[in-house]
């Protein structure tokens, strides 16, 4: 159902994002990115689905499902958490760290 690739905004001139449900963004405290923080997405009902690392300038992407989904990041520089409902094509969730 999901996966992820490489992490970073490259990479998508290859994804049919008629076809694709894409979930990317970046993590940042204080306005600057956050690197090697723990993004997990978890689907609707809270279950946990996937869990990549930020890169170093912060970024993640996911390859979903259409529906409802949480992102949220565990750091040592702090927690974060967004919810989203996604559709096909690119969906962005940027998450500032507490």
């Amino acid at each position: 159902m999901c996966g992820a690739p490489s992490q970073g905004r490259a990479g998508l001139e290859a994804v049919d994002l008629t076809r694709e449900t894409v979930i990317q963004g970046c993590v940042r405290r204080d306005g600057a990115p956050v690197a090697a923080a723990y993004v997990r997405l978890l689907d609707g009902t809270g279950e946990f689905t996937a869990e990549v690392q930020s890169s170093a300038e912060g970024q993640f992407r996911f390859f979903a499902a259409p529906g409802d989904w949480t992102v949220r990041v565990l750091s040592a520089a702090g927690r974060g958490e967004v919810s989203l409902t996604c559709d096909r094509g690119l969906n962005e969730a940027e998450l500032v760290l507490a």
